[in-house]
């Protein structure tokens, strides 16, 4: 671990009340890290706090994690990387277990999985739509993780830089754990513990709103990486939603020799020209994928990674 160079990234936006907490825990539990604190526009007093506590603060004028996280990347040299909410929730003793177990297994990404028996740290709300979601991006794209929405993880110098950063804001978990399912990288996940935020302190999430805003993240990744399904699904759809408004005018024709329906079997002739083009796309979209793969796997591979033994 004193031979790693280790780089904690703690993207704020108005925690001035939690953030001098994180940062002190993490100096404390991970002595050897570089601490970055990444200000995201906020209002409030985060910057000093951050400051007197002793990280290294810099800052991002769009506005969205994901934004906020793209910087990081981009700009934070490393062996490993913590990358964790600022908002004082996570357990800060499980980096170093996280980092151990990443720099000695040669993993590219450890998962921090929530635990708590506290209701006003997870809500059974937050906690349905998690296993929802989790269980839907599991069902397609692998059973390797069981926290999509985990705001703590550790990443590899070689996952961060060939990490492809495309969404704006919360949505940016679930594209971490597709990017790693997808290209088959080595993963693994660490039992953390999860407590409220401190008193005086605000959550930035809009449930509803975010949760969409994931859903559709997850369709937009499947259409993406899964092509095939997300095309041969539709066009098949589309050809069940044409047979049963052309059935009976087909039925129709063939007993009595008349199309008295015009309208229905236009519509259905067009689902059924959709529905072989939709089949078409996949075929097509399948064929870019795979090119699109190819390059990610090269610009993964063309980065080292530190194995402790």
């Amino acid at each position: 671990m004193s031979d790693l160079k280790i780089a904690v990234l703690i993207p704020c936006y108005n925690e001035e009340v939690a953030i001098a907490q994180v940062v002190s825990e993490f100096k404390s539990y991970l002595p050897e890290a570089q601490i970055y604190v990444y200000d995201n526009n906020s209002s409030d007093g985060t910057v000093d706090s951050a400051r007197r506590a002793g990280a290294i603060v810099r800052s991002e004028t769009m506005q969205g994690k994901g934004h906020v996280v793209r910087r990081m990347f981009s700009d934070i040299e490393a062996d490993y990387y913590v990358l964790v909410d600022g908002d004082a929730t996570y357990e800060t003793a499980a980096a170093r277990r996280m980092v151990e177990r990443a720099s000695s297994e040669g993993l590219d990404m450890v998962n921090g999985v929530r635990v708590t028996d506290r209701t006003a740290a997870y809500r059974p709300g937050h906690v349905l739509g998690n296993k929802m979601l989790t269980g839907l991006v599991m069902s397609i794209f692998g059973r390797r993780t069981t926290d999509l929405l985990s705001g703590y993880r550790v990443f590899s110098r070689r996952f961060v830089k060939s990490f492809p950063v495309m969404s704006a804001g919360f949505e940016i978990e679930t594209e971490f754990s597709v990017h790693a399912l997808e290209l088959n990288m080595p993963i693994a996940e660490e039992p953390t513990l999860y407590v409220e935020r401190p008193v005086g302190s605000t959550s930035k999430l809009n449930t509803y709103q975010d949760g969409f805003r994931i859903l559709l993240t997850i369709l937009m990744l499947v259409q993406r990486e899964k092509p095939v399904l997300f095309y041969f699904s539709s066009g098949l759809a589309l050809f069940v939603v044409g047979l049963l408004v052309g059935a009976p005018v087909v039925l129709e024709y063939t007993r009595t020799g008349l199309v008295p329906r015009l309208p229905s079997a236009v519509l259905a002739t067009g689902l059924v020209i959709l529905s072989a083009l939709c089949i078409l796309c996949g075929i097509v979209m399948n064929g870019i994928k795979h090119g699109r793969q190819e390059m990610k796997r090269l610009s993964y591979l063309s980065y080292a990674i530190r194995i402790e033994q």
